[in-house]
């Protein structure tokens, strides 16, 4: 027997010789991997384990090594090969299989990613990822499943509660209040747009007309900058009634803040209805992004026509005039706004930031306008950049960064404020200061406008 067992142990051994060095080496790697992403170095870390993984390939769990360490590297293509090797992903794999089908930049294949991941492991996060993607299809639907899903997984998550009670005003508005309320608790932040929300949600339910209903909540949403799903608000009214003036308009308005031109429904709600001075404000509003602010004024007198009493469409008239280059107009039709609404903290507010823009009459006329502001609103910041704008531009420095702190203090992403401080900075010599707060709006992803004026202020005064 011992005879017979010799050429096996032989052969045992032939085979664990030439199999050491491999063995050896594949361990090595592994320790280098998980070295590697202790450190953050992904990319080694990933570079490792797959060198592990063809040394030591009966360990079929280093595939979802290979795979996250990929994802965290950003080389999402081999993540997802690897990712589609592996077997019995975990919840936290399965979010990163995900994240990297989204990363590949296959959007059919990372929706079936995602569903794939909610039936094995059903998480918040992926579900997360899953309403991110139909979010970027404009596949509210589907979006609205997603969180859903997500919410009830997850119910302390305020952004995804908000968004939800959005998609709910769209398609079951009778529901969309206790998402919108509990995102206001959760974040306090989205109390402001909440209450927007809810009002007109109220004020809605009140119409008789379907199409109604529709265009009340469109202008929520729109003044919640939510314009993508206004526009789909507005397209359902005009699905409801197409000879709808004020729902063919505001789709047009929609269209515009969209990306796409909108003239074809201004034209339209002119049509069905010449005399409206919100159609004629709207169309203001369209030619004077097209440069043509002759038109613009046109239209705008025509709004305050039809109906005089109304200060929004003065102060409108007012910009309308400052485009065409008729100050003196303008600053009649700011201040005629003021007296149709003096309790109105806003026109006094416009009021005075025309005169400050402008250089027009601001010592004697702007500064009272802007006092008068802070008299009916003491507690908004807008006001308060206003008066701090003010007090800029006549020279009060010491006052102009009191009321600007104040504003931004409120409100850390008041940019204007912020902008209107730095440059109350610079002006009391303050350099230090104003570059800092110049660097921090340039590089702030959601400053918009005011970015680049900080870059052209850093650029003229720093360079």
């Amino acid at each position: 027997m011992l005879q017979k067992a010799k050429p096996y142990f032989v052969g045992f051994i032939l085979l664990l010789t030439i199999a050491l060095p491999d063995l050896m080496v594949g361990n090595a790697a592994l320790r280098r991997a998980e070295e590697a992403r202790t450190l953050g170095r992904h990319q080694r870390a990933a570079d490792e384990y797959l060198r592990a993984s063809r040394l030591l390939f009966w360990r079929s769990d280093l595939y979802e090594l290979v795979a996250v360490s990929s994802a965290r590297a950003g080389d999402y293509k081999t993540a997802v090969a690897y990712f589609e090797r592996a077997k019995n992903l975990s919840e936290t794999d399965w979010i990163w299989f995900c994240f990297s089908a989204m990363g590949a930049n296959d959007k059919e294949y990372a929706i079936k990613t995602c569903e794939d991941g909610t039936r094995e492991k059903p998480s918040a996060q992926i579900y997360g990822l899953l309403a991110e993607i139909y979010r970027g299809e404009e596949n509210w639907l589907a979006e609205k499943a997603a969180l859903e899903e997500l919410t009830r997984l997850e119910a302390n998550d305020a952004f995804s509660a908000y968004r939800l009670g959005l998609l709910l005003t769209l398609y079951q508005p009778e529901a969309a209040l206790p998402e919108l309320v509990r995102a206001a608790t959760l974040d306090p932040e989205a109390d402001s747009a909440v209450q927007t929300l809810r009002s007109a949600l109220a004020v809605a339910d009140q119409q008789r007309e379907p199409a109604e209903k529709k265009i009340i909540v469109g202008r929520a949403l729109a003044l919640t900058q939510e314009w993508k799903l206004a526009k789909v608000a507005f397209r359902q009214a005009v699905e409801l009634d197409s000879k709808n003036a004020e729902a063919q308009a505001w789709l047009g308005e929609a269209n515009q803040q969209t990306g796409q031109d909108g003239r074809a429904e201004l034209d339209r709600a002119l049509t069905l209805n010449p005399k409206s001075s919100n159609i004629r404000a709207l169309r203001a509003l369209y030619w004077s992004r097209q440069g043509k602010y002759q038109q613009a004024l046109a239209e705008s007198l025509l709004a305050v026509e039809y109906e005089p009493n109304n200060p929004n469409w003065r102060a409108a008239l007012g910009e309308a005039y400052v485009r065409a280059g008729d100050l003196v107009a303008a600053l009649t039709a700011y201040q005629k706004a003021t007296e149709l609404a003096p309790q109105d903290a806003l026109y006094w507010r416009l009021l005075a930031v025309f005169c400050a823009d402008n250089n027009a009459r601001t010592e004697e006329i702007g500064l009272p306008a802007a006092l008068k502001a802070y008299e009916l609103s003491p507690n908004d910041p807008a006001v308060l950049d206003a008066l701090g704008y003010v007090y800029f531009v006549v020279g009060r420095y010491a006052n102009a960064e009191s009321m600007l702190t104040q504003a931004v203090e409120m409100d850390a992403r008041f940019y204007s404020a912020r902008l209107h401080l730095a440059l109350t900075h610079l002006a009391q010599g303050n350099r230090a200061a104003a570059y800092d707060a110049l660097v921090s709006i340039r590089n702030a992803q959601d400053a918009g406008v005011y970015a680049q004026v900080a870059a052209d202020v850093l650029q003229k005064y720093f360079q």
